[in-house]
């Protein structure tokens, strides 16, 4: 299991375990934490699962591909150099503690 942070837009969050082999959008729709929509599921088509990488993180993750980097221009809230698609982010081991942040709308 990892333990993900999930950091919504008021200060408050949600740690979860998410088991590997899931999403970060995964953990976070089977645990209930409110503020990713994922209206497409996962199939990297609706960038609702927007979140911001935390700043601090050290653990590499997955190159961004084509497809991410243009749903992530056109995002509900802005997009910055730490955002990313949750459904595109595989959870390892490697990622236990990592913390993301929720932006404040998704729609």
């Amino acid at each position: 299991m990892a333990k993900i942070t999930y950091v919504h837009p008021d200060g408050t969050s949600s740690v979860v375990d998410v088991e590997p082999g899931n999403s970060i959008m995964r953990g976070a729709k089977l645990a209930g934490v409110e503020g990713i929509l994922a209206q497409c599921g996962g199939g990297a088509t609706c960038g609702t699962c927007h979140i911001y990488v935390d700043r601090d993180n050290t653990t590499p993750l997955p190159a961004m591909h084509d497809l991410e980097d243009g749903l992530l221009c056109v995002t509900a809230s802005p997009r910055q150099d730490n955002s990313r698609l949750s459904c595109q982010i595989p959870v390892t081991e490697e990622l236990d503690g990592l913390v993301v942040h929720l932006p404040e709308k998704q729609l």
